[in-house]
C-alpha cells in the first residue's frame, strides 16, 4: 500500500476544513496550490510520530513542509481551522481533566529554556501536560499546555472562562472553593468528588459523574496520534498546534 493510499482526509473532510486556510489555487505562488497535500503532510507526520527528515517525497521537501506548519503555528491557522471546526451544539456538559505527556530527549534546547517551553524534569525525565476542556459530545474544545509537574486546578478556570455549560465535570485533584465559586459564577452546576481532607463537604450526583469518561475516550483518541502521545516538538507552540491538528481530524471524523 502507498502513501497516497493513507491520506487521512476524505474529500468533503477537506471541503469542510479548506474555507479556514489562507491561500487557494487562485494564489500566486506554489503555496495555495498544494494546501491539501501540506496538510496531509503534516498529518502524516502527526499520525505516524516520524521524524521530520523521513517524510515521503510525495509530500515534498520535508524541511519546506516543517517551516510552513510552524509558520501556520505563529499565525494561529491550525487555531482558527479548530475553533470552526469545534462548534458542538450540546452546551449541558464541560468536563475538564489533564494528561502527562512524556517528552523525547529531542524536545529539549527550546530557545527559552524547558520551563518557558511547558516541559518539565523529574526522576522520570522531561514531561509536558496537556489540560483540556470537552463537551457532552466527547470532542476537544479548548486547550492549554503546562510543564509536567503543574497542577491541575490552577489550569481549569482559564479551559472553562467565556464557555457556557450546565454542568462543569472534573475529579477529585480539580476540588477547590475557587473553581467552584467559578463554576457557580457561571450559573453551571459543579459534579467534583470531594477531597479527602475537605471539611466542608458537597453533595456528588454519581449517575451525572459517570459521563466524565467522555474525556478519557477522548484522550485515549487522541493519543492514538503517535505525536501527540511523545512530544518531539521543542516549542510548546508547535507541541499544542500538534494536538490541535489532532483534534481537528477527531471533529470532522
Amino acid at each position: 500500500m502507498g502513501v497516497l493510499d493513507r491520506l487521512i482526509l476524505r474529500d468533503e473532510q477537506w471541503e469542510r476544513i479548506s474555507r479556514h486556510i489562507i491561500g487557494d489555487e487562485r494564489t500566486r505562488g506554489s503555496s495555495g496550490r498544494d494546501n491539501r497535500m501540506f496538510v496531509e503532510a503534516v498529518l502524516w507526520i502527526v499520525r505516524t510520530g516520524s521524524p521530520w527528515r523521513d517524510l515521503p517525497e510525495v509530500f515534498g521537501e520535508w524541511n519546506s513542509v516543517f517551516r510552513r506548519f510552524s509558520r501556520w503555528s505563529r499565525k494561529g491557522i491550525w487555531w482558527r481551522m479548530f475553533a470552526a471546526m469545534s462548534d458542538d451544539p450540546d452546551f449541558e456538559y464541560l468536563i475538564v481533566d489533564s494528561i502527562i505527556i512524556r517528552a523525547h530527549q529531542h524536545a529539549a534546547g527550546g530557545k527559552k529554556g524547558a520551563e518557558d517551553q511547558a516541559l518539565g524534569r523529574s526522576r522520570g525525565g522531561l514531561s509536558a501536560k496537556i489540560h483540556m476542556a470537552v463537551r457532552g459530545l466527547g470532542c476537544p474544545v479548548r486547550f492549554t499546555l503546562t510543564a509536567g509537574q503543574k497542577g491541575d486546578a490552577p489550569q481549569a478556570e482559564a479551559l472553562i472562562e467565556g464557555l457556557s455549560a450546565d454542568i462543569v465535570m472534573a475529579d477529585t485533584a480539580y476540588d477547590s472553593d475557587r473553581l467552584r465559586n467559578a463554576i457557580a459564577d457561571k450559573g453551571a452546576v459543579a459534579v467534583i468528588p470531594n477531597n479527602p481532607s475537605r471539611a466542608q463537604k458537597y453533595p456528588l450526583d454519581k449517575h451525572l459523574y459517570a459521563q466524565r469518561h467522555l474525556i478519557e475516550c477522548c484522550f485515549s483518541r487522541l493519543k492514538q496520534f503517535r505525536r501527540v502521545a511523545t512530544r518531539f516538538e521543542k516549542t510548546a507552540e508547535n507541541y499544542l498546534a500538534v494536538v490541535i491538528i489532532a483534534a481537528i481530524v477527531l471533529w470532522i471524523r
